[in-house]
């Protein structure tokens, strides 16, 4: 893989508090030469494991942008015993334009690793994690949300893992975590393998992601759940052994059901959802009504569930298109 242009002035190996960004190069009408800030942290003492931990990757997700900004503040290097990496913003064009993609090249972050050390700006910063940051890493947390357009149910989600091994290393993270679900994720979902999660499970790293809010706003339990999670994560690894955080919480172990647990619009309308996001259905329940425009005296279509299943997510805008995700299921796992 070709080198990064990327560049920080941070020392990865230096004790203490650093901050800097990560400068991704971008010739613009405005910039020749200039580059773009992604901000970044790096707190150190001495030697131990290194978490990576990210938010931002889309920009219109705020639970993980707000309790990484947090933890950075106030997290002290005399705490710590190996190493944090911070990045509160990675997509930081697409945070400071409250989008999901960039602005600049409608670079979905979260759909591009590994990355392309020659490609725009969102694919830079892909590479940069890939072969920068992720060769530093023990464990990798990236915390999202459900954006502006889904209602989702917190929850923790990672791959299966390559192997027995970094199967028990993921499942031990998800534990140290504590989401109300942790949900294993199929190649049937969204972004299969150009996820940074499921590119962190490439190299054998233990990697968690999440959804933690809804409708591109801020939730207070999600932001608790994210905040109280990854302190707990920091302690049970030994890398920040005496943080404070609330008791350790039980997860539930859940399944996606991906498509197959997938209700689809099949044509556009205004949706009006039935069922709330947590809730227990079975196959044949009723999901709700899509109203249409084209024919206003006609009945609106009823939409069904086609499998038993647990709300994992519902689409947030009332305004839908045909091939919008409508609700997603879950299932519990042994």
């Amino acid at each position: 893989m070709a080198a990064t242009r990327a560049w920080t002035t941070i020392d990865f190996e230096k004790d203490g508090k650093q901050s800097d960004y990560m400068r991704v190069p971008f010739s613009s009408d405005k910039s020749a030469y200039g580059w773009i800030p992604v901000p970044m942290i790096c707190i150190r003492n001495g030697d131990g494991p290194t978490a990576l931990l990210t938010a931002g990757n889309h920009g219109d997700e705020y639970e993980g942008q707000i309790a990484l900004l947090e933890l950075a503040r106030t997290i002290n290097t005399e705490e710590i015993r190996g190493r944090i990496i911070i990045l509160p913003a990675l997509n930081y064009p697409a945070v400071v334009s409250g989008r999901r993609v960039s602005p600049l090249d409608e670079g979905n972050l979260n759909r591009l690793f590994p990355g392309d050390a020659d490609g725009g700006p969102t694919a830079m910063i892909a590479h940069y994690v890939e072969t920068e940051l992720f060769p530093l890493s023990d464990i990798v947390i990236d915390l999202h949300s459900g954006g502006k357009s889904l209602d989702h149910y917190p929850v923790a989600l990672a791959r299966p893992g390559l192997n027995p091994e970094t199967t028990a290393k993921i499942r031990t993270l998800l534990e140290a975590f504590g989401a109300p679900y942790s949900v294993v994720t199929t190649g049937e979902g969204g972004g299969a393998g150009s996820t940074l999660y499921a590119a962190a499970e490439q190299h054998g790293i233990p990697a968690l992601t999440t959804e933690l809010g809804s409708g591109g706003t801020l939730s207070a339990r999600g932001l608790s759940i994210a905040a109280n999670g990854v302190r707990r994560v920091l302690r049970a690894y030994g890398i920040a052994p005496s943080v404070v955080t609330e008791d350790s919480a039980k997860t539930k172990f859940m399944r996606s059901l991906s498509r197959s647990g997938s209700v689809y619009a099949p044509r556009g309308g205004l949706f009006e959802p039935w069922v709330e996001c947590g809730a227990n259905v079975v196959k044949g329940q009723e999901a709700g009504l899509l109203h249409s425009f084209e024919d206003p005296l006609a009945q609106p279509l009823k939409l069904v569930f086609e499998v038993d299943g647990v709300v994992i997510c519902r689409r947030f805008p009332t305004l839908t298109e045909r091939g919008d995700c409508l609700y997603s299921l879950m299932v519990e796992v042994s």
